[in-house]
């Protein structure tokens, strides 16, 4: 199966096996202690931006058993609240793309990849709750800093959530699918804005007029630097052909 030529830039990220590797005698996806070390650097900043964050949903419960409650100070505490959990949540996804979890373990599996959404609830509901039961606050205040703070949780919570989570077998799966089309080769090309990636950097996809740069790299690279999770079913169809030609 021969590849067609891109006139496009071509990067390539990293080297072939610099962020995954096949056990002996398995197909099991296993991290490079590179990436183990990014992904831990990245879990420690994450905790303590999340410790961080709690520690003004404490404030923010203390000044609300005092009257009177300083209502701009109060909102502000919420706000940078927010931007903290956000962050830590960002972090985390990132931190699980390096160093996916593992399906058999589900409860394992659930907690790594949604552990952003829990946080997200410890830090912002129970200061919902008690805005709307809170006897120093008029109706007005109660309406006011009740909506800033529920905007907060569903924020952060739908930004801690991971909709498609890594997992070792989905980055084995995947990789075994690009070898099997790729002549043994985990290569394959993807560009900053694409939600795919290409078996062929001549793919009308992305080398088009609006394309300045393709980069290179594996399957597992595309994961992590763009959360890029579906094969391009262009390249597969192209693959698969070719692939069917060379054995007849």
């Amino acid at each position: 199966m021969e590849k067609g030529k891109s006139s496009k830039k071509i990067t390539r990220v990293g080297e072939d096996e610099s962020t995954a590797a096949s056990a002996a005698g398995s197909r099991a996806f296993v991290p490079t202690d590179e990436n183990k070390g990014k992904a831990r650097t990245l879990r420690i900043i994450a905790i303590i931006l999340w410790a961080i964050a709690i520690g003004f949903e404490v404030w923010a419960i203390l000044m609300l058993r005092e009257a009177p409650i300083n209502m701009t100070w109060l909102i502000g505490i919420i706000v940078v609240e927010l931007i903290f959990v956000i962050i830590g949540s960002v972090l985390w996804k990132k931190s699980n793309r390096l160093d996916p979890a593992s399906e058999k373990d589900k409860f394992k599996f659930f907690v790594q990849n949604q552990l952003g959404l829990i946080i997200s609830v410890i830090a912002f509901l129970p200061l919902v709750i008690l805005v709307f039961t809170n006897k120093n606050m008029s109706g007005k205040q109660k309406g006011i800093v009740g909506s800033i703070a529920v905007v907060a949780l569903l924020i952060a919570g739908i930004t801690g959530t991971d909709f498609n989570p890594p997992s070792q077998e989905q980055y084995a799966e995947q990789t075994k699918q690009v070898e099997l089309l790729n002549q043994g080769v985990n290569s394959v090309y993807w560009t900053k804005s694409g939600r795919s990636y290409h078996l062929f950097q001549d793919c009308s996809y992305i080398n088009t007029d609006r394309t300045t740069e393709i980069f290179e790299g594996t399957v597992a690279q595309g994961r992590e630097l763009k959360n890029i999770t579906d094969l391009c079913d262009r390249c597969q169809a192209r693959a698969e052909k070719a692939k069917g030609l060379e054995t007849n």
